[in-house]
């Protein structure tokens, strides 16, 4: 762990470091991120802009940081694929795993999705990248899974793996990221996901599940 001019940062710098990401996660949490300033993330973390900058170059590079940190945290989504049975009863749980993982992961880390989100719809290519690292955690096994049901001929060849596999992860991430807004549709949290994970069986397998 080094220091924005090089040097090496000790235990208690790390330890400053892993702060002042903790408050500004807590910040983008209550706060627009073009609102937060360093000397806010730096007062609310009981140190000086000063020390801020010796860690990072500015608040969008604080950003990346934990962007990059919860990005990495996403390859355990890989988890909720790889593996799994979409056959019969298992591929109902396995629909209905997928779908309360994902929210579920959403939901925690939804400050810093946001801003992800907000980045890479700007064309900034570093958010764009961490947001495309987060998603194939999951598609790349959904497609995987996809190929091997065709080449039992569980569903028809005619079906493209890859974009069944990038609709469905696409579909989970919007779904995810407007949760709060179904209760003005009428729609209870606990509707919401079993009817998602109906969707996603009928794409991944074009049968209604088995319960």
């Amino acid at each position: 762990m080094r220091t924005v001019d090089g040097r090496v940062a000790g235990r208690r710098g790390q330890a400053t470091r892993q702060k002042l990401l903790d408050c500004l996660s807590e910040m983008l949490s209550s706060s627009p991120y073009r609102d937060v300033k360093v000397i806010d993330v730096a007062r609310k973390a009981g140190t000086s802009p000063a020390t801020f900058y010796q860690y990072f170059p500015d608040v969008e590079g604080a950003v990346l940081e934990i962007a990059e940190q919860m990005a990495a945290e996403s390859a355990g989504l890989t988890d909720l694929v790889e593996g799994r049975s979409w056959v019969g009863k298992a591929g109902w749980q396995t629909s209905q795993e997928l779908v309360d993982g994902f929210m579920d992961f959403w939901r925690r880390n939804d400050a810093i999705l946001r801003v992800i989100d907000l980045g890479a719809a700007e064309g900034d290519k570093r958010f764009y990248k961490i947001r495309m690292k987060i998603l194939n955690s999951v598609n790349s096994s959904l497609a995987d899974s996809v190929a091997e049901l065709q080449s039992k001929g569980k569903i028809d060849k005619e079906v493209n793996p890859a974009a069944i596999a990038g609709s469905l992860v696409t579909m989970l991430a919007a779904v995810a990221s407007h949760q709060k807004g179904f209760t003005s549709w009428g729609v209870k949290q606990a509707e919401l996901k079993p009817n998602l994970a109906l969707l996603v069986h009928l794409a991944m397998t074009g049968k209604k599940p088995a319960r």
